[in-house]
């Protein structure tokens, strides 16, 4: 062999050995170093016949120096025939011939496919090209056709449940009105009603100072108008008038430059300021022998608290909890006040009438003896009562009538200021974070011991039509909107501790209002034979009482308040309203009359199918009149078929 037909080859030390030396002593070794180390592990790779990775670069520039040399005579050594071989990348190389002899030929074995890599750069370097050249179109496309500017719209998103509307800002307007208005109003006023829909129609901002909201804010009408009547509009500290001034303005079209005159500068600190976080003075004042009656029972309840062994204790084989024996209070009402048996006795009784404390059967008002009671603030139902906060208001009772009258104010007043004009949304967010609602949580407490038996069965129904709406948006608020007609967690768990005992929107709409009448899909009537809440159940049922309760869902009737001198007319109004939109549809072609799911819910309430129909032709108007006397009237067979209700919320 020739000096230039040497062969390269690696042994375990990395030296270059020559080819008639290193072909005869690789084999020689490469057989020794198997034989010694099959014996520990047949996985274990011999290294004496592999390449070194960081000999390998050496050895790469060595074989470059010396192919061009080469020319048939190249022998590569390969690993030994139990070894795992490399494998060449698929395409690139043809594929080697496995022989026994380890010498092999170049042009024959170590070819490349050139075409297939030249076909690979070219189709990626169209590819790459094309996507520059669609690029730089794009931007000469921008260039040369701009996308025009959106204009200003309503923009809608419809969101789970909600649908905003928002409205972009005129910034004219906006920069011309610097201060503030506001003005003064009542719930329940016509003329207040047209003044606020008049300033929501022109987009104005505005503060409303209700009256009935703020007993105290009267003074100060008074003393800025010299009157306490109602609407009185005032642009910054300025007094502009009431309804017929805005009317006269609106009329002449001078309402938009009398308004940038007036409110064009910064509000003042004499203005009238937006209502803030507060407590109302009583708005009456009660004698002073009551006041000192009062004070006196409230000192003698915090003693009581203190001093008696309130504790579990077992009666007729169940465990009762937090209560006492009649005989301890006695015994601790006679330590306290040195005073006999028999006004100790009176002092309790009185207590349970005042329902500071109650039998925990509810068996007796008072008595002495081994009898056990509790106090309103241990009764069971109290952690589901969302008026109670803590503790118990303690204070006088003041009239349930007069509680009734300010709930309505209050209520209607957030209907007012948070409800659309036809009370068929209502944003119960904007209620949440109102000043009038905080203040409404704080009049439900003065709910927790008022005589409910001092109203007159139409001052009954007014207070419970209008506390069952107010119980509603308060439920909504804190436990969200309903999700079915026997869903308990909104209709039963949502409870008001009023006038002692526990009240759900279940128990005043079944057990007071429909005469405790079991609900729908239930087998038990709200009230039990013993019951104290019995005493204040309606004698009969009104089937239009369906038509004033809403459910804060869409399907059910607008939510409204009553007043006790006009509740039935107001009721029959409210079911016109509900049957002439959304509460009754007839359909000529079909013979068919598509009524409220309300209907069958409470059939037991109206009656037989046919009877209802003529019931309700009386608070139809006159295209749903005639097309149901139509019906009636030919013989033919009617069908009555029931639509299906929407638990979304009212929003």
């Amino acid at each position: 062999m020739d000096s230039s037909q040497t062969e390269i080859l690696k042994t375990e030390d990395g030296i270059t050995q020559s080819a008639g030396e290193g072909k005869q002593s690789g084999k020689i070794s490469a057989e020794n170093e198997f034989d010694n180390k099959s014996t520990d592990s047949n996985t274990e790779k011999s290294s004496d016949f592999q390449i070194s990775s960081e000999k390998s670069g050496t050895i790469d520039s060595k074989i470059e120096d010396v192919v061009p040399k080469m020319i048939c005579d190249i022998q590569i050594l390969q690993p030994h025939s139990l070894l795992p071989k490399p494998e060449a990348p698929p395409g690139l190389f043809n594929p080697p011939v496995q022989n026994d002899d380890v010498s092999m030929s170049p042009p024959e074995n170590f070819a490349v496919d050139m075409p297939a890599i030249g076909k690979f750069i070219r189709e990626r370097s169209n590819n790459f090209s094309a996507a520059i050249a669609r690029k730089l179109n794009s931007f000469k496309e921008n260039l040369d056709h701009p996308k025009p500017e959106p204009k200003p719209s309503v923009t809608e998103f419809n969101l789970s449940g909600l649908r905003v509307v928002v409205k972009l800002k005129n910034d004219e307007d906006q920069s011309a009105i610097k201060g503030r208005i506001s003005f003064f109003s009542r719930s329940n006023c016509r003329d207040c009603t047209a003044v606020r829909r008049f300033l929501r129609e022109k987009g104005l901002k505005f503060v409303e100072i209700n009256i009935d909201v703020y007993p105290r804010r009267e003074k100060e009408l008074v003393v800025r108008t010299g009157s306490a009547s109602v609407p009185q509009i005032f642009f910054n500290e300025k007094l502009f008038g009431g309804l017929v001034a805005l009317n006269s303005l609106r009329n002449s079209g001078d309402f938009d430059r009398r308004l940038r005159e007036m409110v064009g500068t910064k509000c003042p600190d004499d203005a009238p300021s937006p209502p803030v976080y507060g407590f109302d003075d009583d708005d009456d004042e009660e004698e002073g022998s009551e006041v000192e009656s009062t004070e006196e029972i409230v000192r003698i309840v915090r003693v009581l608290r203190q001093r008696l062994p309130i504790q579990d204790r077992l009666m007729k084989m169940k465990i009762v909890k937090n209560c006492f024996a009649g005989c301890e209070l006695i015994e601790a009402l006679i330590h306290h006040l040195d005073c006999g048996r028999r006004k100790a006795v009176e002092i309790g009784k009185l207590l349970a009438r005042n329902h500071f404390i109650h039998h925990v059967f509810g068996e007796n008002d008072f008595e002495d003896g081994n009898h056990f009671y509790r106090f309103l603030e241990h009764e069971p139902f109290i952690p589901k009562c969302f008026n109670f906060r803590g503790s118990t208001n303690d204070g006088q009772p003041k009239p349930a009538a007069k509680v009734g009258e300010k709930l309505t104010k209050i209520t209607s007043a957030i209907l007012e200021a948070y409800a659309s004009d036809d009370r068929r949304h209502v944003d119960y967010i904007g209620i949440s974070n109102s000043e009038e609602f905080r203040r409404y949580v704080n009049l439900t407490q003065e709910l927790h011991r008022i005589n409910l038996m001092d109203l007159s069965p139409e001052q009954r129904l007014a207070f419970f039509l209008n506390l069952y709406n107010a119980m509603v948006i308060h439920a909504v608020i804190r436990s969200g909107h309903p999700e079915g007609v026997m869903d308990r967690r909104f209709f039963s768990d949502f409870q008001y501790i009023v006038g002692g005992h526990p009240y759900s929107l279940s128990t005043i709409k079944n057990g007071i209002l429909r005469n405790n009448r079991r609900p729908p899909y239930f087998l038990v009537k709200p009230f039990s034979s013993g019951d104290n809440r019995l005493e204040l159940v309606l004698d009969k049922v009104n089937p239009l009482i369906h038509f004033g309760l809403c459910d804060g869902t869409k399907s059910s009737p607008t939510v409204k308040f009553f007043s006790p001198q006009g509740v039935e007319t107001q009721l029959r109004s409210a079911a016109r309203e509900f049957f002439q939109s959304i509460g009754m549809e007839v359909d000529l072609d079909k013979r068919t009359v598509y009524l409220t799911r309300i209907i069958k819910w409470f059939s037991s309430d109206f009656g037989q199918e046919r009877e209802i129909l003529k019931w309700i032709m009386s608070y139809l108007d006159a295209t749903k009149a005639g097309l149901l006397t139509h019906l009636l009237s030919d013989g033919g067979p009617i069908n009555i078929s029931y639509k299906d209700y929407d638990w979304s919320v009212n929003s």
